[in-house]
């Protein structure tokens, strides 16, 4: 699934071609995608100018004059920029056709992504309870330590909550827990304050890398661009159960936590 860096990838990539554009036409193919598109989404976006391309979590928000597009890439999702009339293939489900001369197109072979609206002055139930961007000011380590206090909860499960910090996938979950040195298993509140702050600085560090990078080549990922993201290219610990360890040697552990594949250093992280 694609995770927060792919997203902003994705972001980063379309913005420049549909911001300030106006939408002439949308070409809805398929409405049942995981929840059905709206049936008066046209009259809404038609004839309106895309104000702003903007990210929250996992979703994308395209800004209008009377409110917010939510795009979501499920599974396998992606958005491509493309010359109109570009034939549209089998996943090719919705088009939003702009004045530019170009074409947004979301492709989705598993329908698992979402098309939703949001009026101004009105919050999306998805979006609701959403935590902090991890790449805020809002996310700190005495944020992350009231979050944690008290709580048995494995680590790794809580970083990945949305409700506690949000983006936070597995893969990168995986890969700053071992960057952090810290025991994906261990519980959130038997994990110092400082340990913890060091957390909070590999989550960033790790998410913000991969976002240079792309995001992670996925199987079925590609950005805004058409491009897969390179970021798996220097993954320590995700995808290499049985590995050595790039710290000491040792083979890495994968277990299942969480019902999420989870790889680890039992020498290297405590």
């Amino acid at each position: 699934m694609p995770e927060l860096p792919e997203v902003e990838t994705t972001r980063r990539g379309i913005a420049p071609h549909i911001e300030h554009q106006r939408v002439t036409r949308l070409d809805v193919r398929q409405p049942m995608l995981r929840w059905p598109v709206p049936a008066q989404l046209a009259q809404w976006i038609e004839g309106d100018v895309v104000q702003q391309v903007e990210r929250r979590a996992k979703y994308l928000l395209l800004r209008f004059g009377r409110g917010q597009l939510i795009l979501h890439l499920g599974m396998s999702g992606s958005l491509r920029i493309l010359p109109q009339g570009t034939a549209p293939g089998k996943h090719d489900h919705v088009d939003f056709v702009l004045a530019s001369g170009q074409l947004l197109r979301l492709t989705d072979p598993r329908r698992f992504g979402a098309v939703l609206w949001q009026e101004n002055g009105t919050e999306h139930s998805l979006l609701a309870h959403l935590g902090p961007e991890p790449l805020s000011e809002d996310f700190t380590a005495e944020y992350l330590q009231t979050a944690c206090k008290g709580r048995r909860t494995a680590i790794k499960a809580l970083i990945m909550n949305a409700q506690v910090v949000v983006g936070v996938g597995n893969i990168y979950a995986n890969e700053a827990l071992y960057r952090a040195g810290i025991d994906p298993r261990r519980a959130a509140g038997r994990i110092s304050a400082e340990r913890l702050a060091t957390l909070v600085d590999t989550i960033k560090s790790v998410l913000a890398a991969a976002i240079e990078q792309g995001g992670t080549t996925l199987r079925d990922f590609v950005g805004g661009d058409g491009k897969p993201g390179y970021f798996s290219q220097v993954l320590d610990v995700y995808g290499r159960g049985g590995q050595p360890c790039h710290g000491c040697g040792e083979p890495l552990t994968e277990i299942r936590l969480g019902q999420r594949s989870t790889v680890y250093c039992r020498r290297c992280q405590r």
